[in-house]
């Protein structure tokens, strides 16, 4: 990530340098290569009685811009609080492309696919269903919809829902016709 640290009417502290470079850190901790590049800026207030700071947070991430302001008597405490709250968009903006992806997957198939339940491992919680392709598609207990996993035997006729998994297709949701 590409940082930028700026005063505005001030001389950054090293202090205020030290906690920028610790909060970056964590950020790339937990989210790591989404921030492309960050500007802080650090600036007092004119308006504001003496000791007055104003911290803005820019940042750029894949396809949209995150800025966060806070404004207070003492830096390093605005410092922590602009960073946490940044955290927490990232978070949501993450959750919400994890969302519409997950939508994307669900809507090529929405419709749903037929298929027949060809085995069950009701103690490992998972199964495989028989499509009308000829293809085994893996399903987890939580893809079925209102029902459990001791509800269901093999030779059921099913309509799921596919998505890609780690290992192949698998059922996003499953219904017993």
């Amino acid at each position: 990530m590409e940082l930028k640290v700026e005063g505005l009417n001030l001389k950054i502290r090293k202090s205020w340098d030290e906690k920028i470079a610790e909060e970056q850190e964590r950020l790339d901790r937990h989210h790591p290569g989404l921030i492309q590049n960050m500007r802080v800026t650090v600036e007092t207030t004119q308006h504001q009685k003496a000791g007055g700071y104003e911290v803005r947070l820019i940042a750029g991430v894949p396809n949209d811009t995150v800025v966060v302001k806070r404004k207070g008597e003492a830096v390093s405490p605005l410092l922590v609080d602009a960073f946490d709250t940044f955290g927490l968009q990232l978070k949501e903006l993450q959750r919400k492309r994890q969302r519409s992806s997950q939508k994307q997957d669900v809507g090529v198939t929405a419709a749903g696919c037929a298929g027949v339940i060809k085995k069950l491992s009701p103690f490992e919680s998972y199964g495989f269903i028989f499509d009308d392709g000829g293809r085994d598609i893996y399903f987890h207990e939580n893809a079925l919809k209102n029902l459990g996993m001791d509800e269901i035997k093999e030779g059921d006729s099913v309509l799921f829902g596919e998505t890609s998994g780690d290992k192949g297709p698998q059922a996003s949701w499953v219904k017993v016709l």
